[in-house]
């Protein structure tokens, strides 16, 4: 089978089916640890509403949790779609799109999560602190996760990157 040729250039001797298949099992590690955590935090939420203090909340506390778990849930939907669109789609010879939809699906679930996280934490801080310091805390942690999940990243993007490869197997410069 002939290697593609912007591959041998970029230090990898893979056809594009060998490329879909690395970077599937790379999506897979990514999503294992993502899908841990989005477990633990729904099912920390699914439990909050059967405590004994979950019939003291205000309305708007109320409101929170129930914007709070329909976003956990998203997430959990989002970030576990790459398998059911793996699972349908396998056998198809459609495994580069299937690596592309399910890393869309990914960073949808990030973002979810990233919601998910902001609206947990303003329920537990909006029970313990005054309001406003409750939502510049939130802010402030929304601040820390959008440094380590996007802006770090596209700073060692733009710092190290001179060329990469597409999705399509194109050589783009910089």
């Amino acid at each position: 089978m002939e290697r593609a040729e912007d591959d041998r250039d970029h230090g990898r001797d893979e056809t594009p089916e060998e490329r879909a298949d690395r970077r599937w099992n790379e999506l897979l590690q990514e999503l294992r640890v993502a899908q841990t955590g989005v477990q633990i935090l729904f099912g920390f939420l699914l439990a909050v509403a059967f405590q004994p203090r979950f019939a003291e909340l205000s309305t708007t506390d109320r409101n929170i949790y129930l914007v709070t778990v329909m976003l956990g849930a998203a997430t959990t939907g989002a970030l576990i779609g790459p398998v059911s669109f793996h699972r349908l789609l396998t056998g198809r010879k459609l495994k580069p799109e299937t690596v592309r939809w399910a890393s869309h699906l990914t960073v949808v679930g990030l973002v979810l999560l990233l919601c998910t996280m902001a609206s947990t934490l303003l329920l537990i801080l909006r029970l313990v602190l005054d309001d406003t310091l409750a939502l510049w805390l939130v802010a402030g942690m929304m601040a820390w996760f959008l440094a380590c999940w996007l802006a770090l990243p596209l700073w060692a993007r733009a710092r190290y990157a001179t060329e990469f490869v597409d999705q399509q197997g194109e050589t783009t410069q910089k």
